[in-house]
């Protein structure tokens, strides 16, 4: 038997230049028709604002404005295909949580099980922080379909975000930029469109620390503390570097408060205002402190550290030099981490490679928050950061880009307990656009009507990106990070044959075995929580001796060769003799 796969698509125009198009031609009829479609757009402004006065319930409008066109537009872009390593060890982790499980135990043949992220020893789990896999999990068991733990985050992530925003600017103001968050977060980005990265839970936190933060400084109360001890607990479960970027100038500035304001709590009512968030607080901090001694065999170690210490050789930070090379037992993972990871750290230790990479890193994580559309409010930045309202903001971003200049990696995904931050500087320049009166002309109000109208007729094109034959480019990775399009499915063909697999009668074993030139990001080896009791089990090849050992322990499964690479992504019946099928007594 013989499963035949067709090729991807490839993408044939780019919808950031489609859209960089769009935003020229913006700016240009901005100038020649300063009032141009001005009594149009004021009547959809005044019905905007009266939902904007009522702060509430524009907070509920994006929550589940954010939901609903998600699952409207699933007919044209369907619940997401997991295809990267981040993906697969995610949903290792979702599958054990959905178990009732916080790990599981090493496999037999674990050696033949061994894949990106993912760790075997002192366990067999995720190597990532918990945060993804619970939402996940919760998909899995709430819904049946872990990618709907993902849509909800997402929900809540752009309500939170507009709840945040209403703390530092006006209503409307906040509104759009939840409505914006629906249109370039929500709907098409990678954080919505895969099982990785924990972005949505991260900018979810993040807003909730901004947008308690200013509320309980001006109105102590205990609510408030516990909306920015969840948020700071959501922080330490996904991205804790990042969200201890944050942290440092809240803490600052609750320090400040204390010391100074008139209005900080006393006595038995500072203690009922304080202790719920403390009390959350140092529970997060115990739970994942349990969560680590089980999984990796201390409290005291984290996740990522048994993996980077097991298989990597690349540092995170730029003043670190690299590991020794391990023993690696697949020439895969020898070339991800010793080619792929390696070569980021020594372009950023040549001679001019800091300061390239340095703007390469920026340019990436504003462009992926702004697209083309939303760069032209960015040239009013010197006057919005000037802002007093905006200040503490402009500092917390601050201390992100130096956290972010140390470290050799960005991916947008790093960002993301800033992004109600960079949204309301962001917002706050463009309010100084909207102000713009060159020659007294409505120059800047135009303007800023025709980019967000942008940014809503390019979601009606990434709808239709392949019938207008410019659908997204899925390889490589970094093309994500330059547009807010998101990934569409692509590398379909291992879950084909997962697929055929499952529907064949019995139990199978599909060994794979990758050319020498393979791709190690388009990984076919991952496994649910219980490999024992799956339908289909994946393997790497090894050596014959040992494949044979590997095919004697599982001889009451059909054993399958994989060979990914081949013209036609075909699989066969592995060729082994009756012999090579018999069990070890």
């Amino acid at each position: 038997m013989c499963i035949a796969l067709p090729p991807p698509d490839e993408s044939r125009f780019s919808l950031l230049q489609i859209e960089a198009g769009l935003t020229l031609i913006a700016i240009a009829a901005a100038f020649a028709w300063p009032g141009l479609g001005s009594k149009w757009f004021s009547s959809v402004e005044h019905a905007f604002r009266r939902l904007a006065r009522r702060e509430g319930v524009s907070v509920g409008v994006v929550g589940l404005l954010a939901l609903v066109l998600r699952l409207a537009i699933l007919p044209i872009h369907a619940i997401p295909v997991p295809s990267t390593p981040d993906d697969f060890s995610n949903l290792l982790a979702a599958d054990t949580f959905a178990h009732g499980r916080l790990t599981n135990p090493t496999p037999a043949m674990w050696v033949h099980f061994e894949s990106i992220h993912v760790d075997m020893k002192p366990t067999y789990m995720s190597m990532y922080f918990p945060a993804e896999g619970l939402a996940l999990a919760a998909g899995k068991v709430l819904f049946g379909q872990p990618w709907f733990g993902v849509l909800i985050t997402g929900s809540l992530m752009c309500a939170a975000l507009c709840w945040m925003l209403q703390g530092w600017l006006p209503p409307s103001w906040a509104l759009l930029g939840g409505l914006i968050a629906i249109l370039r977060l929500s709907l098409f980005s990678y954080w919505e469109n895969t099982y990785h990265t924990g972005g949505t839970i991260a900018a979810l936190g993040g807003a909730l620390v901004l947008g308690a933060f200013p509320r309980f400084v001006k109105r102590p109360c205990a609510p408030h503390g516990l909306l920015m001890a969840s948020g700071v607990v959501l922080l330490g479960i996904t991205r804790p570097y990042e969200g201890v970027l944050l942290c440092l100038p809240i803490t600052v500035g609750l320090i400040h408060w204390l010391w100074t304001a008139k209005n900080r709590p006393r006595g038995a009512s500072g203690i009922r205002i304080l202790a719920p968030g403390l009390i959350l607080l140092i529970a997060g901090v115990v739970w994942m402190g349990y969560y680590d001694s089980r999984v990796f065999g201390s409290a005291l170690k984290l996740p990522y550290t048994v993996n980077r210490a097991t298989y990597a050789l690349a540092p995170y930070f730029v003043w670190q030099q690299p590991h020794p090379e391990p023993a690696y037992r697949h020439e895969e993972m020898r070339r991800f981490y010793r080619v792929n990871e390696l070569y980021d750290y020594y372009r950023v230790h040549s001679r001019s490679g800091y300061p390239k990479i340095t703007l390469i890193k920026a340019v990436r994580g504003v462009v992926f928050f702004t697209g083309m559309a939303l760069i032209p409010p960015l040239f009013m930045l010197p006057w919005a950061v000037r802002d007093r309202h905006i200040r503490f903001l402009v500092l917390c971003l601050v201390v992100l880009a130096f956290g972010m200049a140390i470290q050799i990696y960005l991916f947008p995904h790093y960002l993301a307990p800033f992004t109600a931050a960079l949204y309301a500087v962001g917002l706050q320049a463009m309010r100084h656009l909207w102000q713009w009166r060159p020659g007294h002309q409505n120059v800047g109000m135009t303007m800023t009507r025709f980019l967000v109208s942008i940014c809503v007729l390019m979601t009606v094109v990434r709808l239709f990106d392949k019938q207008l034959h410019c659908p997204v480019p899925a390889r490589p990775v970094s093309t994500w990070v330059c547009n807010w399009f998101g990934p569409d499915h692509f590398d379909r063909e291992r879950e084909t044959v997962q697929r055929r697999l499952e529907q064949l009668s019995g139990s199978h074993l599909a060994i794979v075995r990758y050319s020498p030139d393979h791709d190690p990001i388009d990984e076919w080896v991952y496994n649910a929580a219980d490999i024992e009791g799956s339908k289909v089990i994946w393997a790497r090849a090894m050596d014959e001796a040992q494949d044979k050992e590997l095919i004697r322990y599982y001889a009451n499964r059909k054993i399958w060769l994989v060979q990914p690479d081949s013209p036609q992504h075909e699989i066969e019946p592995y060729p082994v003799s009756k012999s090579e099928t018999k069990s070890n007594p």
